[in-house]
């Protein structure tokens, strides 16, 4: 799946959330946006064509209802995918994470305890 910067942004927020939002909430929760609040229907539009979100209910503001959205894929599947999609490239990706100023020694130990957990899983499912 193959989503685009802004669409990207409205899913983020969706995940940050963990609850699914109207698109009032959305557009609020995300202050930083690449992308103007009239867009947001043709964003959600675009995201349900998708199948990157549903339709989870309505919600009551005022005098009139409104949508309710929700991920269909989570913020793990959709890099773990898109990193995925080229293997060649996932040794950079992870170079770049390894190198990066931002990365802390609870990180890297974060990282190596989740990498021997998945280790011993594919080994435990080859035997």
């Amino acid at each position: 799946m193959n989503l685009t910067k802004s669409e990207l942004e409205v899913m983020e927020t969706l995940w940050l959330a963990d609850r699914p939002l109207p698109r009032n909430e959305i557009i609020e929760l995300s202050p930083k946006r690449s992308w103007s609040a009239n867009t947001i229907h043709i964003l959600l539009n675009g995201l349900l064509g998708k199948g990157a979100i549903k339709e989870v209910g309505f919600i009551k503001r005022g005098k009139t209802y409104g949508r309710l959205y929700a991920p269909l894929i989570s913020g793990e599947d959709y890099y773990a995918k898109s990193v995925f999609t080229k293997k060649s490239v996932f040794p950079m990706y992870f170079s770049a994470l390894l190198k990066s100023e931002n990365m802390t020694a609870e990180m890297v130990t974060e990282l190596e305890e989740m990498l021997e957990k998945r280790k011993r899983e594919l080994q435990e499912k080859d035997d």
